[in-house]
């Protein structure tokens, strides 16, 4: 099993994203359209932190590690969420917008972290050994604190 799937997602997704902000702003940058557009119909409001583009983009590279080649229907599926109806009735999943994971995908590629193939995209070697390096990093320091983790090595 890889370290990746060892680590908890929110440490490894906000340790990503802010290597992400820090290493490759050049190419990985919110749009001028991100900070009034809400992620998706399910959402009452655009999010509300500050580097959420980074933490998308994150969270887009796990789901690609993870679940090998993805395209933007299933990634829409995996970021959507239930839509509150209000007083008239239950609520009903509703997936998240396209064009935010797209573009996020894109700046991925032109960082070449992720590559596009014919059934949907998939991490390049760089982007794997970014994921487990950051995963290393991350086990390591859980390891410290938590001497009972060193069985899972």
């Amino acid at each position: 099993m890889s370290e990746v799937q060892k680590v908890p997602p929110s440490m490894l997704i906000e340790e990503l994203a802010k290597y992400l902000r820090e290493n490759y702003s050049n190419v990985i940058k919110p749009p001028a359209w991100a900070s009034f557009v809400k992620t998706g119909p399910g959402r009452e409001r655009p999010p509300a932190r500050k580097d959420w583009w980074y933490v998308r983009c994150a969270a887009i590279l796990r789901k690609l590690y993870l679940y090998g080649p993805v395209g933007v229907g299933s990634l829409r599926t995996a970021f959507g969420n239930r839509q509150r109806s209000g007083v008239r009735g239950r609520e009903h999943f509703r997936r998240a917008g396209g064009a935010i994971i797209r573009k996020a995908l894109q700046q991925l590629e032109e960082a070449q972290l992720v590559e596009k193939q014919s059934k949907g995209r998939v991490l390049t070697p760089r982007g794997k050994s970014l994921l487990d390096r950051l995963a290393h990093k991350i086990f390591r320091e859980l390891q410290k604190h938590m001497p009972e983790l060193k069985k899972y090595l």
